[in-house]
């Protein structure tokens, strides 16, 4: 028996009856508590369940879903296929995470795709080196820096790679036999679960950037 269950509540409301008022086997009450008790167990689990959708640390399905919406609108949504967990994790990403640095924007795409950008900014010493100084980049690091372009950096990110759809053979290849293991057949993009599309990867950097700034994003 546990806290909450119909044998929890029937062993409350028996407790609640007076001594002596009915034989200790009675048929036709036990009929009425246990009917009462089925229906407050109900009604204890539909507690708890709404209980837990008023925390992103334990909302689950939708509601989860609402939750994110609530702080981010369309900016974040749910990959297809993503399990709530995982979108718990981004969501408290997003909430918490670092913004308006150099470090956020690396961040948040080694997050989403795995891979570590490359930024320049071309007022950046540390990117850009020196010509005939002490920290000499000219020919073996860094770019050509210009106090021409203010407040802009230049970003390269890498697509994440994807795993591809198992069992399914590529077109006109040896091991692509219709209709069967390894297979040949006409795929569409929503057939890709969970995948990471440019759009959200330009959506992210424009999230975290300075304000103010221009970032420029390349995808490789």
């Amino acid at each position: 028996m546990a806290k909450g269950d119909q044998n929890d509540f029937y062993a409350r409301i028996l407790a609640l009856l007076p001594t002596g008022w009915f034989a200790d086997n009675s048929p036709l009450l036990n009929s009425v508590l246990v009917a009462a008790a089925r229906t407050l167990a109900w009604c204890h689990t539909l507690y708890r369940y709404a209980q837990k959708q008023t925390r992103i640390s334990t909302a689950t399905e939708g509601w989860l879903d609402m939750a994110a919406y609530d702080f981010f609108g369309d900016a974040l949504q749910r990959p297809v296929g993503m399990t709530d967990d995982a979108f718990r994790k981004q969501t408290l990403n997003h909430l918490f995470r670092e913004c308006g640095t150099r470090q956020a924007i690396i961040s948040v795409l080694i997050e989403m795709t795995g891979n570590t950008p490359v930024l320049f900014e071309p007022q950046r010493p540390e990117d850009t080196v020196s010509y005939g100084g002490p920290a000499l980049g000219y020919g073996k690091a860094g770019g050509y820096g210009s106090l021409l372009i203010p407040y802009q950096a230049f970003v390269v990110a890498y697509r994440p790679r994807g795993s591809g759809l198992p069992c399914i053979a590529g077109y006109h290849t040896s091991p692509s036999g219709y209709g069967t293991p390894s297979r040949g057949e006409y795929v569409s993009l929503d057939m890709f679960r969970g995948e990471v599309t440019d759009a959200q990867i330009y959506a992210a950097v424009a999230e975290v950037k300075p304000e103010g700034t221009i970032v420029w994003v390349r995808l490789q």
